[in-house]
């Protein structure tokens, strides 16, 4: 009965859509807490059609002024940032009471996805390449950082949710910084205000952001500092069995050696990414580009380095699912293979540092 219901409300959907902005629903891509992520074709005269995400808000949330402007704030800020490293928002819409961005559909799995899957099959991924997609990611948050308004001001943008499943890496060997939900820039419709409210994910945010303190691009690299982490020794940095133990783990934990986790990391890799872990943030990286230039300087000053090509090439071994050809209907989902991709997220595991987003409020003593 749910199913059947479930598939009404898709085909409701799908039909407001298609009537008011000649978008068709293709299939459901994720639900979110909050919203829910579709893969649509946009649709123009002579058979013209593009392939795009859709993400909307739920209906109960449809009503909430603050996550509402949030959403539109995110469109209105990602319209402008338009980088390789970066996904793409085409439109902001509306259809009755619910909005919902048109954004660049990528075909491919996020990093959360894609460091389970080398888990799952004990597949080892070679340093070079983790800190290849590391240094995209670097890239991206380079130009963000830096962004400046038409009248040539700086917006101050900082992403403030740098975590696994807000990176993702394409079947092109492409790597794109995902979700500015909850970034803070001078132009946002609602800026959080900080020193009252913390965002971002717990295990991955910046001890900045655990302290209610406010932050600017360096906690994006502390951030990004404790994927690099992960995604080279494959272990995440601040685990813990409850909130406050994992906010705890983020401001007092000792970092321990990568090398001595995996002793593949060369050492010069292991200085770039203990100086983006720095908790004061005087003594981390003070920029994306400075980091990126350190990370690039470690896989390339020998010559030959990993590129996009050696990145899909490495998606293709991985996730052969993701290869077939679209009009076979399991792309994203071949249901005969045990290890093939699922395109529903599952809620996090107890103790999982990627957990939900949080906007938490401070609470007076």
């Amino acid at each position: 009965m749910f199913g059947a219901m479930a598939l009404e409300r898709i085909e409701t959907v799908a039909s407001n859509f298609s009537s008011i902005f000649d978008i068709s629903l293709v299939r459901k891509l994720a639900d979110g807490g909050m919203g829910s992520l579709y893969e649509a074709v946009l649709h123009g005269p002579k058979g013209f059609k593009k392939t795009v995400a859709l993400k909307t808000i739920l209906e109960t949330y449809s009503n909430d002024e603050q996550f509402v402007d949030l959403f539109i704030g995110e469109a209105k800020l990602v319209a402008d940032l338009v980088h390789q490293n970066i996904c793409q928002v085409y439109q902001l819409g509306k259809v009755g009471e619910r909005y919902f961005i048109a954004m660049e559909f990528i075909r491919g799995v996020n990093l959360r996805q894609f460091m389970d899957r080398h888990r799952r099959k004990q597949v080892e991924l070679p340093p070079e390449l983790g800190t290849f997609i590391i240094s995209r990611v670097c890239r991206g948050l380079e130009y963000a950082h830096g962004k400046r308004d038409r009248s040539g001001m700086r917006l101050g943008v900082v992403h403030r949710d740098v975590s696994p499943g807000n990176i993702m890496v394409s079947t092109e060997g492409e790597v794109k910084l995902t979700d500015f939900g909850v970034a803070k820039a001078r132009n946002r419709m609602l800026n959080l205000s900080e020193g009252q409210v913390r965002v971002g994910k717990l295990g991955y945010m910046s001890p900045e952001q655990a302290r209610f303190e406010p932050t600017d691009a360096r906690a994006d690299l502390f951030s990004l500092g404790s994927v690099m982490f992960e995604i080279l020794t494959g272990q995440p940095l601040f685990g813990g069995r409850s909130s406050q133990t994992m906010l705890r783990n983020v401001l007092e934990q000792a970092v321990p050696s990568p090398r001595e986790v995996n002793p593949a990391i060369p050492e010069g890799t292991e200085r770039v990414l203990l100086k983006a872990l720095e908790r004061d943030p005087d003594r981390r990286y003070q920029s994306a580009g400075e980091m990126g230039y350190d990370l690039e300087y470690q896989i390339y000053h020998q010559g030959y380095g990993p590129t996009i090509v050696t990145l899909e090439k490495h998606m293709r071994q991985l996730f052969p699912e993701l290869f077939l050809p679209e009009d076979a209907g399991q792309w994203a989902e071949d249901k005969s293979d045990p290890e093939a991709l699922t395109i529903h997220e599952t809620k996090p595991a107890r103790g999982d540092p990627t957990g939900p987003t949080v906007m938490e409020r401070k609470t007076r003593r």
